[in-house]
């Protein structure tokens, strides 16, 4: 028997047997969410394949290994993984989706104190593209 202190994982880190099931069906579900964004315009994709994959590490490895042979999405998802960022296109059209969907919704919140949060949420979001998000070249 291995002592706890010589193994890789910590406890809190390793899913019980029972619980990777529900790891793997959270990935297909995150996984259908980054396949509707592949396609809608404006939608982001990669953010839910890379929670997906997230998920089927901890539920069953062959999932995410899977997800990463994927021609287009196992590259996003490991460039993510090797802190490579986005490539610039990418951040000005994430930057101006945030920028679109922010002015479009600010009619719909009826509150001032509400509709200035929502403005400093959509700041913050471009503010982390920009400038914590590294520059993929």
């Amino acid at each position: 028997m291995v002592p706890p202190s010589s193994t890789s994982l910590s406890q809190a880190e390793t899913p019980s047997r029972p619980v990777k099931p529900l790891w793997v069906a959270l990935g297909f579900v995150l996984c259908a969410i980054g396949f509707v964004g592949l396609v809608l315009p404006g939608f982001p994709g990669t953010v839910w394949f890379v929670l997906a994959a997230a998920s089927f590490a901890r539920g069953d490895p062959r999932w995410e290994a899977w997800l990463l042979s994927r021609p287009v999405i196992g590259q996003l998802v490991q460039d993510y993984r090797d802190g490579k960022g986005m490539p610039l296109r990418a951040k000005w059209f994430a930057c101006i989706c945030i920028a679109v969907a922010v002015s479009f919704s600010l009619g719909r919140i009826p509150v001032l104190v509400g509709q200035v949060g929502w403005v400093l949420v959509g700041l913050f979001g471009i503010y982390y593209i920009c400038l914590r998000v590294p520059t993929k070249r």
